[in-house]
């Protein structure tokens, strides 16, 4: 990773913050202007706080500490119920982070020890890996994703199926929804995305992906060439990028492998792809890991380009969905 990314970041985090607390003091001091009570009553909690401290420190303070609790937990009671009568939501004294996990610091504590959020994980994905494929998720959502752009005609000789185009993307679409509402579901299957270009498989995945990060998990995008070209990278030159790319590759929430069969094939790339596919797969360190594999090309031609090996884990670990009808992208 990049220190200057990190350390870019890590400013506009507390860019971020400040303002958030900023935005709190005017809220606040707002408030106190027009309902005095509300200020009393934090100056008086403020006070309990210092003074249930030092009964803390105190022997036999066990009835003082009782005394205090309830005077706070009747103070508490008072500033619910004169901010519930100014119909203000109930964190409207509370800072609005755009992190409520890491309060827009970055980090977290678990056990005992400061971890990076995954907030600011997702941020250095974006940034090293994603680029601008998945980076567009305020347009590309289901919010903007039209039915309308797919015909409702059947035409089985056209495109092979008893349905029309327009049936089967709203079939595809629900299985999506399907697959994020059931993400940590370790018998919800992977996803295959099969299909000429022009018909959504890309901008589908990006729906998926702003879904899941907003599940507060991360989302590393890959097209097939370089992620494999990564890979080589870092298993021959130990890279120490490369090497970062790789464990995440292997660990990351949501792995979208965009563009399967555009890369040059050999056989060392026939078994890293094969490794990366199986391991996330076998979820070795029990964690509930999801991919979604993008193609061009038809089932028939996965299985004569990768072979049985490969191919029988798709067919038996992903849904697969097959994209037909005309390229919308053409369309209005």
């Amino acid at each position: 990773m990049n220190s200057t990314i990190l350390t870019n970041l890590l400013k506009d985090y507390e860019r971020k913050r400040i303002t958030a607390e900023k935005d709190l003091e005017y809220r606040k001091n707002k408030l106190y202007m027009e309902n005095p009570r509300l200020q009393e009553i934090d100056d008086e909690l403020s006070k309990i706080g210092i003074s249930t401290a030092k009964a803390l420190i105190m022997s036999n303070s066990k009835q003082l500490l009782q005394d205090l609790n309830q005077k706070i937990e009747i103070l508490k009671s008072e500033k619910n119920e004169i901010i519930n009568n100014l119909n203000l939501p109930k964190d409207y004294l509370l800072p609005n982070y755009s992190c409520k996990s890491c309060n827009d610091t970055g980090y977290v504590q678990i056990n005992n020890s400061s971890e990076m959020c995954n907030c600011l994980k997702q941020e250095i994905f974006n940034i090293e890996y994603n680029k601008s494929n998945i980076a567009n998720l305020e347009k590309q959502n289901f919010e903007n994703f039209s039915l309308e752009k797919y015909s409702n005609q059947v035409n089985k000789e056209k495109y092979n199926s008893e349905i029309s185009p327009r049936e089967n993307i709203n079939l595809i679409k629900n299985i999506c929804l399907n697959f994020i509402n059931n993400f940590d579901d370790p018998n919800e299957k992977n996803l295959l995305f099969t299909g000429t270009t022009g018909l959504g498989k890309t901008f589908l995945s990006s729906c998926i992906a702003k879904e899941i990060i907003q599940k507060d998990k991360n989302v590393l995008y890959q097209t097939a060439p370089i992620m494999l070209d990564t890979i080589i990278d870092y298993k021959f030159n130990k890279n120490t990028s490369s090497d970062i790319t790789y464990k995440n590759l292997l660990d990351v929430d949501l792995l979208i492998i965009d563009d399967l069969g555009t890369e040059s094939l050999n056989n060392i790339k026939f078994t890293e792809l094969f490794n990366i596919i199986n391991t996330r797969l076998l979820n070795q360190n029990n964690k509930c890991l999801k991919t979604i594999i993008s193609t061009n090309l038809s089932l028939p031609i996965l299985n004569k380009t990768y072979g049985e090996r490969i191919t029988s884990r798709l067919i038996g670990n992903y849904n697969i969905c097959r994209f037909f009808g005309d390229d919308i992208r053409f369309m209005n």
